[in-house]
């Protein structure tokens, strides 16, 4: 046998070389574009959300061995990151979001040996894992909170937000009343206080009364976070999806809210007065001495605000969600058509304020939203394949990280909801009691706008295959129904379809591994104010490429402005023969992808 060369021993040597150990070591590459080179600039990322995506047991929940058992599917599909929801213990009062122990896993789910198998499985198919940290909030159930309320001087109490009432109205009997402590509302509907009689104070929650929010000015609090990080980064687990994260620091004087504030409390609620400095502790306590990833979802932070937590010399995290384009189709949380020069105009001003310095993320859809082609696209049974395979277009070839959400390349759509009763999520439940309950929308209404707006949209299970519950699970009722059309909508048909949306979305994901201008180039929209047409420019060197949608059902015959002219065509949702022509003639919902001339 031929001695292995230098080459092949020094190879074996980094694979073999602790992953902080080659950050440390490792020059700097050279400068793309202005920009510096990272693995998560480069990355494409897909969600699962491990409730709804495959149950191994029979128990009608998804779980960890099931993730692992469908491990290849994502890797043929191309994506390299896997973002997984919370799998930590929790009651789920919020489907996860209420953590009782961060160091283990929701039986539900299975077990620490189920992750460890799972995460190896994703590192040999040469894939990484980021996971949620949801710290803003605990579980009331968490040792912490148990801790916190049994007295005020429990060494815990300051772990959480405590305050006393403020003298209300004397009760019909004459006896003194309690109110909040402010007019603090919950994002979950009512107040953000709870009265807790075992020491006559009240506790502040920003989501459900279930989730106490953490005292981040304890540094003690601010230590048991960087603990239950250093345990899963070292594990292996490749970095975070924070939770709410610009939430974590509060006004600990609570003053009363404006009316005007009112309105808009998710921008009051971020930004307080220590954000920044926490999350620069965090990144030199914790993520500096990793190579990982960080993306934060940012609640309440505006586009302009966005380089003060991603920017480069920040030190703070590498990206967040900005959620004006997955919103842009809602006036508070009313469904409204979506607008093609709005959302153009959107991605536009993320170019201008996001400079290099500045990595920017490009998503549709998540666990929190509907799904991207009922919501955005045109689920018709005509128009469903179509507008799916543009709008995976256009989020592979936009600016910054891509996003995609389990299902998204399948093209699986919105549930048809008919009562509050095919509900799970907490948030509509408690929107109903606040607002159909009282009289204050009729319930018709009410329905008819969430089958557009819930989150429950995108929370239904996973459809593998034909059978039963789309093949999700053997048991006869899983956690939450499956979409009818599972039948006709599942992957076992898609895999083997040469003709795909997820077929189609591997070529994008390859097309885009294969070519930095669709990571690192710059971007320009030809034709701002047309409202059918989305036609943009990404180019990198001599790699210059132009990508065209038709955001609509209606065939378009389009002259390509400024005198262009495209040139060889790489991608189509359609089989067309037209190139090195200035005169396109497109077809409902057609996505095409060009080299210029």
């Amino acid at each position: 046998m031929k001695p292995p060369s230098l080459t092949t021993i020094a190879l074996a040597l980094a694979i073999l070389a602790p992953v902080s150990q080659l950050h440390a070591e490792t020059a700097a590459p050279a400068l793309i574009n202005g920009y510096q080179p990272t693995w998560w600039k480069e990355a494409v990322v897909y969600q699962v959300y491990p409730r709804s995506f495959k149950d191994s047991n029979g128990d009608g929940i998804g779980d960890i061995p099931g993730i692992t058992s469908k491990l290849d599917y994502l890797q043929k599909l191309g994506v390299n990151v896997i973002w997984l929801s919370p799998h930590y213990d929790s009651p789920n009062a919020d489907n996860g979001y209420d953590i009782r122990d961060y160091r283990k896993v929701m039986s539900e789910f299975g077990t620490m040996a189920d992750f460890d198998k799972m995460l190896a499985g994703i590192k040999q198919r040469h894939m990484r894992l980021i996971i949620d940290l949801v710290v803003n909030h605990t579980s009331d159930e968490h040792h912490w909170f148990v801790e916190s309320r049994k007295s005020k001087d429990n060494p815990y109490r300051d772990y959480y937000f405590w305050r006393d009432g403020k003298p209300g109205p004397a009760s019909p009997d004459g006896k003194p009343t309690r109110l909040p402590p402010n007019n603090d509302p919950s994002f979950f509907s009512g107040s953000a206080w709870q009265f807790d009689p075992t020491t006559s104070q009240y506790y502040l929650h920003y989501f459900a009364v279930k989730q106490p929010d953490l005292n981040w000015d304890n540094p003690k609090v601010r230590e048991e976070v960087y603990s239950l990080m250093r345990f899963w980064l070292d594990k292996g687990v490749d970095g975070f999806r924070m939770d709410v994260i610009p939430l974590i620091s509060k006004d600990p004087t609570f003053p009363e809210l404006t009316p005007e504030q009112l309105r808009r409390v998710d921008k009051i609620y971020a930004n307080g007065p220590h954000m920044h400095e926490y999350l620069q502790e965090m990144n030199r306590n914790v993520m500096a001495k990793y190579d990982v990833m960080t993306v934060g979802e940012a609640l309440g932070i505006s586009l302009e605000q966005t380089p003060l937590i991603v920017g480069d010399n920040r030190h703070e995290l590498n990206m967040i969600f900005n959620f004006d384009a997955i919103r842009s189709n809602r006036v508070g949380y009313d469904f409204k058509p979506a607008d093609l020069p709005t959302l153009k105009a959107i991605y536009t001003r993320h170019a201008e304020v996001l400079d290099t310095h500045s990595w920017d993320t490009v998503f549709l859809s998540n666990h929190d939203n509907p799904r991207i082609v009922s919501t955005f696209g045109d689920d018709s049974p005509e128009f469903r394949v179509p507008s799916a395979k543009l709008l995976e277009t256009m989020i592979l070839t936009l600016r910054g990280t891509p996003f995609l959400y389990q299902g998204d390349e399948l093209g699986m759509t919105n549930y048809p909801f008919k009562s509050i009763t095919d509900f799970d999520d907490i948030e509509v439940k408690n929107a109903y009691k606040a607002n159909v309950v009282t009289g204050k929308i009729p319930e018709d209404v009410f329905i008819a706008n969430l089958r557009h707006t819930s989150r429950d949209n995108s929370r239904t299970p996973m459809q593998w295959d034909s059978s039963t519950n789309g093949g999700f699970t053997t048991a006869a009722k899983p956690w939450l129904a499956a979409n009818p059309n599972y039948t006709q909508i599942n992957a076992a048909a898609e895999v083997t379809d040469p003709n795909s949306i997820y077929n189609y979305t591997a070529k994008l994901i390859a097309l885009r591994h294969a070519h930095q201008a669709f990571v690192y180039g710059d971007y320009k929209d030809l034709d701002p104010e047309n409202k059918s047409i989305f036609i943009y420019t990404r180019t990198l060197g001599t790699e210059r490429f132009l990508v065209v949608l038709n955001f609509s059902k209606d065939p378009i015959t389009y002259a390509l402005p400024g005198g262009r002219s495209v040139g060889s065509l790489v991608l189509s949702t359609l089989t067309t023969p037209e190139q090195n022509t200035a005169t396109l003639h497109l077809a409902g919902w057609e996505a095409r992808i060009y080299k210029l001339q």
